[in-house]
């Protein structure tokens, strides 16, 4: 009997957290979509049967009027080990991102930074995390890959 490597089953439980990553929750505001329903109703009635209604482009996210209390989340499998970046602005009326890795760590305070600064900031730290999970995540499920080849003995 071959002894398995106990990084292969850790690679190999970690890569099927991966392959299984939690569901998003999307909060929608039924209000404002009946009221934006009864405009496009109202606007249907009065447009000739050939025209095309002509929907108004939205951004998926809204953009943030101020800087302070923008947040993004980085990925992860665990809460305890994801990464948060949280832009508040100082009592000098500048702008500091507090970093945290889980609910309970301590910040890692980077600034002072105007507000456009530290809206970027966390943008391009949160797309950072993103490219280098998705990197570490293809190269886990690579290893597994070639462990589970290994182990059928077709190496």
């Amino acid at each position: 009997m071959s002894e398995i490597d106990p990084t292969d089953t850790a690679l190999a439980t970690i890569a099927s957290i991966l392959e299984h990553p939690e569901p998003v929750l999307v909060v929608r505001d039924t209000e404002t979509e009946t009221a934006a329903g009864d405009d496009y109703a109202v606007a249907d009635e009065h447009q000739a049967s050939d025209e095309h209604p002509v929907v108004e482009e939205q951004p998926l996210v809204p953009e943030h009027t101020d800087a302070d209390g923008y947040s993004k989340v980085g990925p992860g499998p665990m809460v305890a080990i994801r990464l948060k970046w949280t832009v508040h602005r100082g009592d000098d009326g500048q702008y500091y991102v507090h970093e945290t890795i889980g609910e309970q760590s301590t910040p890692v305070v980077s600034g002072p930074m105007t507000s456009e600064a530290a809206v970027r900031f966390v943008d391009e730290h949160e797309d950072e995390a993103h490219r280098r999970f998705e990197l570490l995540r293809s190269e886990i499920a690579g290893r597994s890959s070639l462990a589970d080849y290994e182990r059928k003995g077709e190496a």
